[in-house]
């Protein structure tokens, strides 16, 4: 018995090779992935809150991937690597390091010449990495925790609540954050702000 795993409307599906990747052969259903990333995601948030972390270090493609390794690497063996497959979202994995150092350099001018305000330059952020989307699985939840670490660490102002106070309607509340980030795509950023502050 393998793991079956089901997917939601924007969630991208693990190929066999990544699902080989699992590092708990016991769990065997998708809600006891849930559980076991989550506690994996909470022992990375206790970290970043904890880390004095400097702007410096944030903005590399180092930190990108050691964010995502800390989120992930008691579930996934290959927590914090890129991906090396095509997904349904995302672009060719092989452009990956090019459009992380693009978007790198890019939130470093953003942030140089006050090009957009702390949040907006945050949520710009979190929504060009979950569209490069580096990894196999969890861009989502990566590019809202890099997100809240450059609010905080980089410009000192609280972190996003990302509607979690309403997660009794997560289906309703996944809706609007989808629906937020097509209209990202569509060059409309204000509902993506408006989702993670609210």
């Amino acid at each position: 018995m393998g793991l079956e795993l089901t997917y939601e409307p924007g969630q991208t599906p693990l190929n066999e090779e990544e699902k080989d990747g699992l590092k708990i052969k016991s769990i065997t259903s998708q809600q006891e992935l849930d559980q076991f990333e989550q506690l994996n995601i909470e022992k990375a948030v206790e970290w970043s809150i904890h880390a004095n972390l400097k702007p410096d270090k944030i903005l590399t493609e180092k930190f990108v991937k050691d964010l995502h390794k800390r989120m992930y690497r008691d579930v996934w063996k290959w927590a914090g690597e890129f991906r090396k497959s095509e997904k349904n979202i995302g672009i060719t994995w092989t452009q990956i390091g090019i459009e992380l150092r693009s978007l790198l350099d890019d939130t470093k001018y953003w942030i140089e010449n006050g090009t957009f305000s702390p949040e907006e330059i945050a949520i710009r952020f979190k929504h060009r990495l979950v569209s490069i989307h580096c990894f196999p699985n969890g861009n989502g939840r990566h590019s809202r925790l890099m997100a809240d670490i450059i609010i905080e660490s980089i410009f000192g102002k609280d972190v996003f609540s990302w509607h979690q106070s309403n997660m009794v309607k997560a289906d309703e509340t996944r809706t609007k954050y989808i629906d937020s980030l097509r209209q990202a795509d569509d060059g409309n950023i204000e509902p993506l702000i408006e989702f993670a502050k609210n």
